[in-house]
């Protein structure tokens, strides 16, 4: 998910590489008839990037999922959400 979100933004001209895009991820798990289980996983977004940038920004946050393997991938299996902050 951080190379497809990262992608898009430099697609736009919004530089998210040197590590000016950094992502944290927590999960839920859950125990199903006595095996883990993953349930749910947030992904929180960093990005160094202008404040000019932030209506860009969150265009494409709300669209890269449409175009990411792994999140096409997992989200069936369980529930997937993302959120950015802008440093």
């Amino acid at each position: 998910m951080l190379g497809t979100f990262g992608g898009a933004l430099e697609a736009r001209k919004i530089n998210a590489s040197d590590e000016r895009l950094i992502a944290e991820v927590t999960g839920e798990i859950e125990s199903d008839e006595g095996v883990l289980v993953i349930r749910r996983v947030h992904v929180k977004f960093t990005l160094r990037a202008s404040d000019e940038a932030g209506e860009t920004i969150k265009r494409v946050h709300k669209v890269y999922k449409d175009q990411c393997p792994v999140y096409r991938s997992l989200q069936p299996a369980f529930a997937i959400t993302s959120s950015y902050q802008l440093v």
